[in-house]
């Protein structure tokens, strides 16, 4: 009694789900990531789609979960603002109603709260001589609008913090 063979088809579908798990053992990724790096590899389209929904349906492949834990990452370990979190969702094939979702959670007070953190690490490491207001401002603002916060935001929040690291110092 002889097994049959493998097909070629089923070899490569077997092969593109051994590197989709390979990939998702060292991070987790989205499906457009996965996709791309399928295609980039020269599986076609039908095969990838069939390795992909499979990988879904045990749900190791989650955009919406994938999306809440970037943001939630990104946020606490980078200082993230929306924009720039929408931004890096996209660039990894997010779609926008999903992204909505994930910047739900962050009102207005809360981007605010850890803009100041974030400026406020800052200045307690700043030299802070006279008349050097406006460098500081600009370079702060600047770090934060890198990091996808509202520019009317970076200065009321540089501004304020400014004074209140200022105030600190006299004390």
């Amino acid at each position: 009694m002889s097994c049959p063979l493998p097909s070629t088809s089923d070899s490569r579908h077997e092969q593109a789900h051994a590197l989709c798990l390979r990939l998702l053992t060292v991070r987790s990724r989205t499906r457009a990531e996965l996709a791309g790096q399928l295609a980039k590899r020269g599986y076609p389209d039908p095969i990838a789609a069939v390795v992909l929904d499979r990988l879904a349906a045990v749900d190791l492949i989650d955009d919406k979960e994938f999306a809440d834990q970037w943001v939630r990452s990104r946020r606490a370990r980078a200082g993230k603002g929306k924009r720039a979190l929408a931004a890096e969702l996209r660039t990894k094939g997010v779609e926008d109603e999903v992204i909505a979702a994930a910047l739900d959670g962050i009102d207005a007070s809360a981007e605010r709260e850890r803009a100041e953190q974030l400026v406020e690490q800052k200045l307690r490491r700043e030299a802070l001589a006279d008349g050097d207001d406006a460098k500081v401002t600009r370079r702060l603002v600047g770090m934060l609008a890198r990091r996808g916060y509202g520019q009317s935001m970076a200065v009321a929040v540089v501004s304020d913090g400014l004074a209140a690291e200022r105030e600190r110092r006299r004390v």
